[in-house]
């Protein structure tokens, strides 16, 4: 079963691209330290905040969760 979490994870910092984690949490409106988290593969989101982070990042959640 794929580890949809890790490719999650190393899928929003391939996208986020030259935004630093204090930028981009301030784009999503979450605190820093939650996209860390979720950067690292250490915190599960919701949907919402999945579908925030697809819009922040101009794609879909099938892209961020492909390996």
């Amino acid at each position: 079963m794929p580890n949809f979490r890790n490719n999650l994870a190393k899928n929003i910092r391939s996208r986020r691209g030259n935004l630093t984690q204090k930028e981009f949490s301030r784009k999503l409106g979450i605190d820093q330290a939650s996209v860390n988290r979720i950067e690292i593969g250490e915190q599960n989101i919701t949907i919402d905040t999945l579908q925030l982070i697809c819009d922040r990042l101009k794609c879909n959640a099938g892209d961020l969760l492909d390996s």
